[in-house]
């Protein structure tokens, strides 16, 4: 099977050197600074391997099977719409991001094309280019298809595919589940990790992140409710037990990506908070918590990339 990863930062980084290791056909398409080889270093081993990587679609010599989408939520749109010319109405899209929003922009831009949604929950962080470390996994990457055009056979074998390959990888028909639940995960982490730079166990255990946190939950919650989202929860209480107990402790020492991307001025928020303030608004409602989260979290963008342009000009 051949594949085209768009976007090779950390989590593209880890799909193409795992894919390629296990003798399939994989590139990646970069913006820049292309790379010829990735070592992979963290839980699942280190590794070597020499990869391919192209900064243009023409220049790839074969067409993709499959085209993993990887690049950061706020390039999505962009990055399908750069290689929408090369992609024949066969071949399948799979969207690999955070966040709520990537999956539909696919079916827009691609609507002929079969598209798979995959809830991924391993942490991954490209320390250079060419050099990514798995940091940490709480569960396996699930794949489905939520439209059900795609039969379960063929993502049964899609999944065994990537598990073979190293990539713990299993097929769900309730995928969109997933990804509604990784969206309250991730809104209600990610966003104060990077504002007060700690670990997800530290957020946790101090009484005021903790706070924030069980507002930030109820408040999507709500939204779920009103939206008629798919969750695999019935309450924003049945949810926080399960947060605290079972989905923080594996990975209580990791940083959100979202520190390193606020560092640079640039973060997913609209695609985690910011996209439930939108879905919020638009069924009527308020959100305060995730409100005043994404404002904070677009003014620091807004200081990090002012003083990252200043110390350019020095």
């Amino acid at each position: 099977m051949r594949f085209w990863i768009l976007g090779v930062g950390a989590i593209g980084s880890a799909y193409l050197a795992f894919l390629t290791r296990a003798g399939h056909d994989a590139v990646g398409l970069v913006r820049r600074n292309p790379v010829s080889e990735i070592s992979v270093s963290g839980i699942w081993g280190s590794f070597s391997v020499p990869v391919r990587t192209f900064t243009k679609p023409e220049e790839i010599p074969f067409g993709p099977d499959v085209l993993i989408l990887s690049v950061k939520s706020y390039d999505t749109k962009e990055a399908l719409l750069s290689v929408r010319d090369f992609i024949p109405k066969e071949t399948l899209i799979m969207v690999a991001q955070n966040g709520y929003g990537n999956y539909e922009t696919a079916l827009e831009l691609f609507p002929e094309n079969p598209v798979i949604l995959s809830r991924v929950i391993f942490g991954a962080k490209r320390e250079k280019p060419g050099s990514v470390r798995i940091t940490v996994c709480a569960d396996d990457v699930v794949i489905g298809d939520p439209r059900g055009k795609i039969p379960a056979s063929f993502l049964e074998e899609l999944a065994k595919l990537f598990s073979s390959a190293g990539i713990p990888t299993r097929h769900s028909p309730d995928v969109y589940k997933y990804l509604i639940d990784k969206l309250v995960y991730n809104s209600a982490l990610n966003p104060l990790g990077a504002l007060f730079e700690k670990t997800y166990g530290e957020l946790a255990e101090n009484p005021k992140t903790r706070e924030l946190m069980n507002e930030v939950i109820k408040e999507i919650f709500l939204v779920i409710k009103e939206r008629n989202l798919p969750s695999f929860f019935k309450s924003a209480e049945d949810y926080t037990k399960v947060f605290y107990e079972k989905l923080i402790p594996p990975t209580a020492s990791h940083y959100p990506s979202m520190l390193e991307d606020i560092r640079k001025g640039k973060t997913e928020i609209d695609a985690l908070n910011g996209a439930v303030v939108r879905l919020a608004h638009e069924a009527g409602l308020r959100v305060p918590t995730n409100e005043l989260i994404t404002r904070m979290v677009k003014a620091k963008e807004l200081f990090n990339l002012k003083d990252a342009q200043e110390s350019l000009l020095r």
